[in-house]
């Protein structure tokens, strides 16, 4: 049994033993009585919650009113909707919501409905008639940000209780995304194509902030700005991922038990009791998120041991930056391959092309073992650039077999099949890329006649490569980190005169704000051939030319020294973030490896000095 006592005004508990870190998980629940997709939902916990409009399938009009209450221990149909609508915003409780826009027959509609507990009632509506848009707040207080027409608008309107007002626009357009928290403190993220970006409201702003590890869609939420949750949605596929928001970085955790998409959720829930249910293909499925019961620590808890000494648990505590532990091994040997830093995560890496010779081949990590797919036409390796998830990515830039020309052929990837789209500008090799399937970078390399480093630097808007703004060191052998189009990261590298002449590898790091490039603080050691995986704010560097061991950490303004490969190499593949990251192949482990190594950061428990 816990005691409290309050310590220089901070409240600790005295255990006499250290409690069990448990980890929140995905459960059923009592399903739905009639199965549906593109429903709306809202509803405070795991036992609240409301289930409204969506398409029940078995023909037209596909659009319902039917609406369901959870109590806890089962779902009832209520009073309808007096307006069918499919992929309606919703926010609230399961007593007080609002049904907000949606598509109906004919169209998108600007229809919104407040529920009282018994009925649904006509109120004030949007300015602007939508679908797929998304929502969060109260009944006297929201927000709905985004939706469609077309592939999604900018769109954000606020209401007051009584009318609603247009305010300042997201920055990106978003339809079918995930909204969660207050009308003055928004989490936005996501969005159809399918998209990792995430901007935060502070009730008069929006500012881009640290990005989803998995690109997605139609997928649902909870939360509030400091603390949320979003899971299911369609890469495409459908998809079990879930991933939780701690204010500042996003974590992939306990995926649900189903994969769906166009589903409803507990939108005002907390982050540690949320509801998912229904959702594609007509799914009368709940599942409900909590923690197992009893004892359990939250990030920076703090409390006194048997032994009176006080420890805190989580980031708060200053837990270890992480350590590379084995993974499963390549099933083909090869390095200077897929040089990017967004092709998938941790347990969804993708490896592309590759020297071992210059090889067309393609393969999947899924968390414990890769697996070869489908080849990509045009074989290349000598360090490429990618950039996406391994259900939609692009592979860029590379050398061809010998003579080993340098390509500007690219090729986009939809999760089954390689089809060859816009070239890049200007061929390159030993070079790096990152960002999504439609909004890439793509950093220096060398660039024949003759073979030097240069400093070219373009951006793949979707439909073509635009040269933008040069880098200020020529370099090749680079790593690097892309968050958005607007902001990207280069570090390391180097640029002999020409190869095969050694010059010391660089120590020298630059940022990208979508504008100009900025020479920012430099690595502790200077290396090339770098495996890189993260953001223009977070990002791991791994290896060196000389088949060494170094790891450092970017924070977003310096590099720290952190735990070593377990293996020493270079000129491999990494993905993931800095909470969850892979590196695998490279060179020499010895010869050109297979080896693939896992970067894991546990919360842990640590003391704390009192003064």
């Amino acid at each position: 049994m816990a005691k409290y006592r309050e310590i220089k005004g901070v409240t600790v508990q005295t255990r006499d033993t250290d409690p069990t870190i448990n980890a929140g998980s995905w459960a059923s629940a009592p399903n739905l009585n009639t199965g549906r997709q593109e429903l709306s939902g809202s509803g405070s916990s795991g036992s609240n919650a409301l289930a409204f409009g969506g398409d029940k399938g078995g023909g037209a009009p596909h659009s319902d009113t039917e609406t369901e209450k959870f109590d806890g221990t089962s779902w009832t149909e209520v009073n309808e909707l007096n307006q069918a609508r499919v992929n309606l915003g919703g926010c609230g409780t399961n007593t007080a919501s609002l049904a907000i826009a949606g598509s109906s027959n004919p169209g998108n509609t600007d229809y919104v409905e407040q529920w009282d507990g018994t009925n649904w009632t006509e109120i004030a509506e949007v300015n602007t008639a939508k679908s797929t848009n998304t929502a969060a707040g109260t009944t006297t207080a929201a927000i709905s940000v985004g939706g469609e027409p077309g592939t999604g608008n900018t769109q954000v309107e606020l209401w007051n209780g009584s009318s609603w007002t247009e305010t300042t626009e997201v920055n990106s357009a978003k339809s079918a995304g995930v909204t969660f928290g207050t009308s003055t403190a928004t989490i936005a993220a996501a969005g159809n194509p399918a998209s990792t970006n995430t901007e935060l409201w502070n009730g008069s702003s929006w500012t881009e902030v640290n990005e989803l590890n998995q690109a997605k869609y139609s997928l649902a939420g909870c939360g509030l700005s400091t603390a949320g949750l979003v899971f299911g949605g369609q890469i495409p596929p459908l998809t079990t991922n879930t991933e939780s928001w701690d204010g500042t970085n996003w974590t992939e955790v306990n995926n649900l038990g189903t994969a769906t998409g166009y589903q409803g959720g507990s939108t005002n829930a907390p982050n540690t009791g949320a509801l998912n249910f229904g959702g594609q293909p007509n799914l009368t499925t709940t599942e409900e998120w909590s923690f197992p019961s009893g004892p359990h620590l939250n990030e920076g808890d703090i409390f006194l041991s048997a032994g009176s000494t006080m420890k805190a648990f989580g980031k708060a505590a200053g837990i270890p930056a992480g350590v590379f532990v084995s993974g499963g091994s390549l099933n083909s040997p090869r390095e200077r391959f897929g040089g990017t830093t967004q092709l998938g995560s941790a347990s969804s890496a993708m490896g592309v092309g590759g020297d071992s010779p210059v090889i067309d081949n393609v393969e999947q990590y899924d968390g414990s073992s890769w697996s070869e797919i489908t080849e990509i036409n045009t074989a290349r390796g000598v360090g490429g650039g990618g950039s996406g998830t391994n259900t939609a990515a692009l592979a860029f830039g590379g050398g061809a077999p010998p003579p080993s020309p340098v390509v500007t052929n690219v090729e986009s990837w939809n999760g089954s099949a390689w089809t060859e789209t816009t070239e890049v500008n200007t061929g390159r090799t030993e070079s790096k890329g990152g960002g999504t399937q439609t909004a890439a970078l793509f950093y220096p390399g060398y660039l024949p006649p003759p073979t030097t480093a240069r400093n070219n630097f373009e951006e793949w808007n979707g439909s073509a490569w635009t040269e933008l703004a040069e880098v200020n060191r020529a370099r090749s052998a680079i790593g690097g980190g892309t968050t958005s189009p607007t902001a990207g990261l280069i570090f390391g590298g180097s640029n002999p005169p020409p190869v095969p002449s050694p010059t010391p590898a660089d120590t020298s790091t630059e940022t990208w704000n979508g504008t100009s490039w900025t020479e920012v603080n430099e690595l502790n050691s200077g290396r090339n051939g770098i495996m890189s995986f993260g953001t223009a704010t977070a990002c791991i560097a791994a290896g060196k030319s000389s088949s060494e061991a170094p790891v450092e950490k970017w924070d977003g303004t310096n590099w720290t020294e952190v735990n070593e490969l377990g293996t020493a190499r270079n000129g491999g593949g990494a993905d993931g973030t800095t909470v969850s990251g892979v590196v695998f192949g490279g060179n020499p482990q010895p010869g050109t490896g297979t080896a693939t190594e896992e970067w894991t950061v546990e919360s842990v428990l640590s003391d704390v000095t009192v003064s």
